[in-house]
């Protein structure tokens, strides 16, 4: 039987290290999905907030609802940096890196509800 050569992509991951155990290729990718799944909330959040008549300071609920979509529109990078990085540690059998994009979505995330709850406020 000849072996057919590895078409996947992005090779600079599956070009590496030795094939692992599906569950923990599968588990990655559950987690990349949870990620997008969280940005596409994001998003949502972002234009509701603008969309809907909402008692907020205009300004600020812009401001609020820009941080969202940016941070919702950023979101699928950093889970796709942190699924690469997860795949690889997995076909090497290294321990897996530390999460990337924690600070940055809690801190958007704060950054944003301060923002409204200001909005609020100051209405």
């Amino acid at each position: 039987m000849s072996e057919t050569p590895d078409r996947r992509r992005p090779t600079w991951v599956y070009g590496q290290g030795d094939e692992p155990d599906a569950r923990f290729s599968l588990a990655n990718e559950r987690t990349f999905l949870a990620w997008v799944r969280t940005s596409l909330a994001l998003l949502a959040g972002g234009v509701a907030l603008e969309a809907l008549d909402l008692p907020v300071e205009e300004r600020l609920r812009l401001a609020a609802s820009v941080v969202l979509v940016v941070l919702g529109a950023l979101t699928p990078l950093l889970a796709w940096w942190g699924w690469a990085r997860a795949e690889q540690a997995v076909r090497r059998g290294a321990p897996l890196p530390a999460p990337v994009g924690f600070f940055v979505l809690v801190a958007g995330v704060l950054a944003a509800g301060a923002l409204v709850l200001l909005g609020l406020l100051l209405r």
